[in-house]
């Protein structure tokens, strides 16, 4: 039961009395407020902390969201801003006008054949420079006359020049097959004509030597396999090796040959990816990045190129801009032609393709070092037989374990000569990865030179 308990009345003087006053005038009553403490001030400081956080984690949802959208959205749809809508990415670049003023045309991968000569290339793994003139054929430069002026001449039309050089080469120390000429010498006054235009034709060089060009420092590192069988590498050693990403993902590799030229493989451009505005390389990182990367503004595909045969597999990327050549990005020489390679060297290969056969990406690059094998025996009917073209090579172990893989596709491989590291071949196709008797085949760069030279002259 509840009790009931009577309170004394209550009273009405204060319980602490002030005493009397009489009020002063422009003295007024201050509102009544909190003592302002510590332990009142963080409180606050925390709600508005919070506040803060979540804004911050709210926004980065938001970003988030709506970068996977775009993606999403991109790998699906191209928006033609004339006409304000979406078309299926399939109905781009595929020759019908679909968006006003055929803007879904005009940004796509180009086809370019070569019907001429390269009119100047270095021979050997001496670099001799040679030019062409119908009538004439290939001719060795002598030495005579020779200046600084030619040097960087010539090197502009080899494309990437970067502290160009030339030194002499005695005619005794060529090959046999072109001790006995034939010639060519420069004319005097000469220095501001194309090379080949500047030359004379000469049955011996009166200096007993030839020119032999260095015309940057492509190739070099500081020092010194996963691919399949591989192990990890670091893009200072490999500082060529690019990342080709279509809407964000990694599709291809590529090889650095100029401040803004990328060589990679023709077939990494079918079907939906020939559209420029999707793709981006990505330069500079040993760990897959699938953020930032160079714009791209053009895509050559050989014009040969045949996807059922994988012949004359090999295009070419125009960065919008020239990259910052540094330690992790660094062009690859081009070879010369004649290199001599010969069966069993040793080669690298590099990229962030499958681990295994049916695998995933890596997310570091691997490196792996293989044999070239000898073109007979890759031709063998119980290997890829008629298969293989002179625009192809093989590398690998018959015995399978170490290959490229998807994803490498359109990577390097290289070879080191002379201090240099040089692009032999393009990582093309395969059967398989790692198979036994299935080895990996590759572009060989060297039959694709004089259109490399082509592109990159009629594209700068």
């Amino acid at each position: 039961m509840w009790a009931v308990t009577h309170l004394p009345e209550e009273s009405s003087t204060p319980l602490h009395p002030r005493p009397q006053g009489v009020p002063q005038p422009g003295r007024q009553r201050r509102p009544m407020t909190a003592p302002k403490t510590q332990n009142n001030k963080a409180p606050k400081s925390k709600k508005v902390l919070l506040s803060i956080l979540t804004v911050i984690v709210l926004l980065g949802i938001l970003v988030t969201a709506g970068y996977f959208i775009k993606n999403l959205i991109d790998s699906k749809y191209y928006f033609c801003k004339r006409s304000v809508r979406f078309i299926p990415l399939e109905q781009a670049c595929d020759g019908n006008d679909d968006c006003t003023g055929g803007e879904d045309e005009l940004t796509c991968v180009l086809s370019f054949k070569v019907n001429t000569t390269f009119p100047v290339r270095l021979m050997t793994e001496q670099s001799v420079l040679q030019v062409y003139r119908e009538g004439s054929g290939w001719r060795s430069v002598c030495s005579d006359g020779w200046t600084e002026q030619h040097t960087e001449t010539a090197c502009q039309q080899l494309g990437y020049t970067n502290k160009p050089q030339s030194k002499r080469i005695p005619v005794e120390s060529l090959t046999s097959s072109m001790k006995s000429g034939p010639f060519t010498s420069i004319r005097p006054g000469s220095t501001s004509i194309p090379i080949q235009q500047a030359t004379t034709d000469r049955s011996v060089c009166s200096s007993g030597s030839v020119v032999s060009l260095s015309c940057s420092d492509c190739g070099k590192v500081n020092s010194q396999d996963r691919i399949v069988g591989g192990t990890d590498a670091v893009i200072e050693n490999w500082p060529w090796q690019v990342s080709l990403q279509q809407n964000g993902q990694h599709t291809c590799g590529g090889s650095l040959v100029s401040p803004r030229w990328v060589v990679t493989a023709a077939h990494c451009f079918s079907q939906t990816k020939k559209e420029l505005s999707r793709w981006r390389v990505v330069s500079g990182q040993t760990h897959m990045s699938l953020l930032g990367g160079s714009y791209v503004d053009r895509i050559i595909m050989n014009g040969d190129y045949s996807p059922a045969t994988n012949d004359y597999d090999i295009a070419m990327m125009r960065l919008a801009s020239p990259i910052t050549i540094g330690e992790g990005s660094k062009p690859v020489c081009l070879p010369p032609s004649a290199f001599g390679l010969t069966p069993g060297i040793s080669m690298v290969v590099t990229g962030w393709g499958y681990l295994e056969e049916r695998g995933q990406v890596s997310s570091t690059l691997q490196k792996a070092s293989i044999p070239l094998i000898d073109r007979d025996t890759c031709s063998d009917p119980t290997i890829y037989g008629r298969s293989i073209t002179s625009r192809m090579i093989c590398a690998g172990f018959l015995e399978g374990k170490v290959d490229a893989c998807q994803g490498d596709s359109g990577g390097p491989l290289v070879y080191l000569s002379s201090s240099k590291w040089y692009l032999v071949g393009v990582v093309s196709w395969g059967i398989g990865c790692a198979r036994e008797r299935r080895p990996g085949v590759y572009c060989n760069v060297e039959e694709m030179l004089n259109w490399i030279h082509t592109v990159i002259e009629k594209h700068s």
